[in-house]
C-alpha cells in the first residue's frame, strides 16, 4: 500500500476503519496507522482528502479559460484593425459576434504574442544607473550651498566637472538668482570656449526659471 496507487473506496475504507476502532478501543490512531504499514503523512493526507475523488497534479481547465480558437480569432482581429486600442477592440469583437472576452484577456493574448511591444519601442533606463562620462567636459554639475563667512550667510556656486572632478568656476554671492547662475555658467564657458557640456543639476528654482 506503501508505493501502489489507491483507488478513493479503498483509501476512505482504511480512514473509517482506523477512526471506528480508534474510537471503540480507545487505542490512539497512531499504532492502528503502524499496523496498517502506512506513513503518517500519507494516513493524514488520505484524512484530508475523505470522500474526494483523486485528481491529477496538472492545472484543470476552467470554464473561463481561453480556448485556442478564441486566441487565434483575437490575435486575427487586432491585424485586421492595427490602429485601434485593446480595449476598443474587445468591444468590437463583441459587436461582430467574434469572441467574448474580457479587455483583460484581449491585452493579455496581445502582449504574449508580442503585438503591443511597438507602442514601448524605446526601452527604459530607469534602474540601470547613471551613465558616467567618457572625458572632460562631457558632464557639467552645477549646485548651490551656503557658506558662513564672520556670522553672514553667502551663497556659494560652483561648476564641478564630471569626469575629472576638476572645479571649472566658482563664485560667492549675496544673492544667487537665475540671471546670477547664467552668469557663472557664462564665466565657466568662456574659460573652456571648445567645451559641449551637459549641466546637470538638482533642478533647483534657479536651475528651471524661465
Amino acid at each position: 500500500m506503501k508505493a501502489s496507487w489507491v483507488q478513493p473506496d479503498v483509501r476512505d475504507e482504511v480512514i473509517d476503519y482506523v477512526r471506528y476502532y480508534s474510537d471503540k478501543t480507545e487505542i490512539v490512531a497512531g499504532d492502528f496507522i503502524r499496523h496498517i504499514g502506512i506513513a503518517r503523512s500519507k494516513y493524514y493526507d488520505w484524512k484530508h482528502r475523505h470522500g474526494k475523488v483523486n485528481e491529477h497534479n496538472a492545472w484543470i481547465p476552467r470554464d473561463f479559460w481561453l480556448t485556442d480558437f478564441e486566441r487565434q480569432a483575437i490575435i486575427d482581429y487586432y491585424h485586421d484593425n492595427p490602429l485601434e486600442g485593446y480595449r476598443r477592440l474587445c468591444y468590437m469583437m463583441i459587436d461582430a459576434d467574434i469572441v467574448a472576452v474580457s479587455p483583460s484577456s484581449v491585452y493579455r493574448v496581445l502582449s504574449n504574442s508580442g503585438l503591443l511591444n511597438k507602442f514601448n519601442g524605446k526601452k527604459s533606463k530607469k534602474g540601470t544607473g547613471f551613465v558616467q562620462p567618457l572625458k572632460a567636459h562631457q558632464h557639467w554639475h552645477i549646485d548651490i550651498s551656503y557658506i558662513n563667512i564672520c556670522g553672514t550667510f553667502y551663497y556659494m556656486c560652483s561648476v564641478l566637472d564630471g569626469f575629472s572632478r576638476f572645479i571649472v568656476h566658482w563664485e560667492i554671492r549675496e544673492a544667487m538668482k537665475e540671471s546670477d547662475v547664467e552668469i557663472i555658467l557664462q564665466r565657466a564657458h568662456e574659460k573652456f570656449p571648445d567645451a559641449t557640456p551637459r549641466i546637470i543639476s538638482d533642478n533647483g528654482p534657479q536651475f528651471i526659471a524661465k
